[in-house]
């Protein structure tokens, strides 16, 4: 996943601080109604241990992803009890809660985690992480190089361990890799959260553009759903919310929040003009709300990376998201 940086405080009903999580006064525990229509989204552990996560509102997503809990050189996994409070309070808001695992940047020595000699024991850790925090299950996101010859292997096995304890698997793909994943692997998941951003970036410097346009969102669910055959509800299309910055003056990344703080108006357009006269380009309101009716269209949900990058009130993605799902009675 994209990894901008991020400033935005989102609307949160937990306050988390590094040592822990308190229930907020404002928490009121009623499920909602289970929609029939995923929305995940993503929010970094770092966040959380940093205590800059506050006040999470889990009242417009269906699934929280957190990214990323990584192992160890050896497989294993650090103590994180700062999870617990907000795991519980998901739950009781009727939220799934999955460790999201990997990154754009994962440890080489994923390789050989996922080997025939260390697979076994790192699943079984894997599997006492969801046991532990009672999450409900674990999301597999390896790019690039990560997608080896043992990929396939690692989810077979990793699907086989998690249905015993009732326990989800997903991951995130991007079309980039698409050769890289076997249709083996593929039916091992639960649902796949598509990457469907990343065309370019500041890495491509000679060329400059939209990184995340309404065709290749087009492009990915008709690759993944007719081409690959992945069932439509079990497809999830992603939807950023940052972009990448060109040219003089552009910074190489910015949160939407931070574009429509400092450009007003931004919000309703895809790009903008920097002082120093390069652009800025992401995906405003009006794209967002076509992508959500594409997605409710052709796929069974959509996932964001990531949450904390969003506005508040009128001009929030995530609103704008809820909003168009509630319209068509999803």
């Amino acid at each position: 996943m994209s990894k901008s940086i991020y400033k935005t405080v989102f609307v949160l009903l937990l306050i988390v601080t590094a040592g822990g999580c308190k229930k907020s006064a404002a928490v009121t525990n009623v499920a909602k109604p289970q929609s029939s229509f995923r929305v995940t989204g993503y929010l970094l552990l770092s966040d959380i241990q940093a205590g800059n996560a506050a006040n999470f509102d889990p009242g417009r997503i269906t699934d929280l992803n957190i990214a990323f809990i990584n192992p160890d050189a050896n497989g294993d996994f650090a103590p994180l009890p700062v999870l617990n409070q907000l795991i519980t309070t998901a739950h009781q808001q009727s939220v799934k809660v999955m460790a999201s695992i990997g990154g754009g940047a994962a440890p080489a020595y994923y390789s050989v985690l996922l080997s025939d000699d260390m697979r076994a024991a790192f699943i079984k850790n894997l599997v006492q992480l969801t046991v532990d925090h009672q999450l409900d299950g674990i999301d597999v996101d390896l790019e690039g190089p990560r997608i080896d010859s043992n990929y396939e292997a690692f989810l077979v096995d990793l699907r086989s361990a998690l249905k015993q304890h009732g326990k989800m698997l997903t991951a995130a793909i991007a079309t980039a890799y698409a050769a890289q994943y076997t249709d083996k692997a593929l039916a091992q998941l639960d649902f796949v959260n598509i990457m469907s951003y990343d065309k370019t970036g500041p890495w491509n410097p000679a060329n400059p553009g939209q990184h995340a346009p309404y065709a290749m969102a087009v492009d990915d669910l008709g690759y993944w759903g007719n081409t690959r055959g992945i069932a439509k509800e079990k497809m999830s299309l992603g939807l950023p919310f940052y972009g990448y910055g060109f040219g003089p003056g552009a910074p190489a990344d910015m949160t939407y929040s931070d574009i429509i703080s400092q450009h007003p108006g931004a919000e309703n357009a895809d790009s903008v003009k920097v002082a120093g006269g390069g652009m800025v380009y992401y995906n405003g309101i009006p794209t967002i709300t076509a992508k959500t009716t594409l997605a409710l269209q052709n796929a069974g949900g959509v996932m964001i990376w990531q949450l904390l990058q969003d506005a508040s009130g009128s001009k929030s993605l995530l609103s704008k998201i809820d909003a168009t799902i509630q319209s068509a009675g999803k």
